[in-house]
């Protein structure tokens, strides 16, 4: 394939695309149409707009033209599946596979989509959003809404296999709903959906961590239940690589203590790490509900990824979230031990332009430091 980075014009035409783009959010669509309603609407604005755009294949097609920067030194080999590139969406923001075309023409190597249930779930009541732009963040309170897994994996394996070069993952986790039941329960939860989606995406995420459901952590809070639910999903048979969404805020010895339980089992992934519950140091309303995303997570996430790659970088690959604003931080994350890199607080902050930001800037700091491709820069740090 010929890539961006190879040909002088297309590679000028991407660079001003890209700083034209970046203009046009920063004082025209973030101000006036995304900052000026409050944060639920401009999701639902966001997704109806992506869903839309996505059905016109002219657009499409200029889109990818003007921001999709390729390069090869980018292009990566994680758990037996090839990447364009190391950047990916991180659940969260695609609940049911609305802007996988979107995403694929705009240059991400992967999306996760979901986290999806086995049962079509409302979430929890609204808001669900509150931006806290002095920290770049976003406090989430969403509760796993989705159409249900049956629905979301029918559309996210249509999405992979009309895919140009996006990989697609789908995460799964517990239905937040009133029929919550024993552990039992959520153990079959899950492994109804893992049976839906094994086989039928790039890759599949088990979300053990997300903080605002009505059932808590039961996995992520007791290794022995975190054993009984890997011991049921070992038996699903399926070929894609399968990562764990683990949870942010627990001391090492705790985490390191999950991590040897799903050594023992069919994981080849960790997602690190999900929202941060903690509030210490920020100034964030008490009645304000939810989980942190984006700049608070970013120091805390790579502790953990150095520690959990210095004793578990020979069993898991890791996929970094939280706090990736810059090319600096993504290249912090790969260097301290992630092979793949995602976000989503980016994009809100920055623009739909911010991947290819994050891919040039990248690709230059590799360069610099005598690297050939994004893989031999992981971990080096750790």
């Amino acid at each position: 394939m010929g890539f961006v980075a190879n040909d002088f014009w297309h590679d000028a035409v991407n660079k001003a695309t890209t700083d034209l783009f970046t203009f046009g959010y920063r004082h025209v669509v973030k101000p006036r149409m995304v900052f000026n309603i409050p944060p639920d609407k401009a999701h639902e604005r966001m997704i109806s707009f992506c869903r839309a755009t996505g059905r016109n294949p002219p657009l499409m097609w200029l889109l990818r033209e003007m921001l999709d920067y390729t390069d090869p030194v980018l292009e990566t080999t994680v758990m037996g599946v090839d990447f364009e590139n190391p950047f990916g969406l991180s659940a969260g923001l695609d609940k049911n596979c609305d802007m996988a075309t979107v995403l694929d023409h705009a240059g991400f190597g992967f999306e996760t989509v979901g986290s999806i249930t086995s049962r079509p779930c409302a979430g929890n009541d609204r808001p669900w959003f509150h931006r806290l732009p002095e920290y770049d963040s976003m406090l989430v309170h969403v509760g796993l809404a989705n159409d249900g897994s049956d629905k979301v994996i029918r559309r996210a394996e249509h999405a992979w296999t009309a895919s140009r070069s996006m990989q697609v993952s789908i995460s799964i986790a517990r239905t937040n709903d009133d029929l919550v039941g024993d552990l039992d329960e959520g153990i079959e939860d899950y492994r109804i959906s893992l049976e839906r989606a094994a086989n039928r995406t790039a890759m599949v995420e088990v979300n053990i961590s997300c903080p605002n459901t009505r059932a808590g952590e039961p996995f992520s809070s007791d290794p022995e239940n975190l054993d009984r639910l890997f011991a049921t999903l070992d038996t699903v048979e399926r070929e894609q690589p399968t990562l764990v969404k683990m949870p942010y805020d627990l001391p090492w010895p705790r985490f390191k203590e999950l991590l040897d339980v799903l050594s023992g089992h069919n994981v080849q992934g960790v997602t690190l790490c999900n929202l941060r519950k903690d509030r210490q140091g920020l100034s964030v309303p008490r009645e304000w509900l939810g989980g942190l995303s984006g700049s608070p997570t970013f120091a805390g996430g790579n502790a953990l990824i150095r520690r959990t790659y210095r004793e578990f970088g020979h069993r898991f690959a890791i996929a970094g979230v939280g706090g990736v604003f810059t090319p600096e931080q993504a290249y912090e994350k790969i260097r301290s031990g992630s092979s793949l890199v995602m976000f989503i607080s980016s994009l809100m902050y920055r623009g739909p332009q911010q991947i290819t930001v994050l891919k040039r800037g990248l690709a230059n700091l590799l360069r610099r430091d005598g690297f050939d491709r994004v893989s031999q820069a992981v971990g080096i740090d750790a």
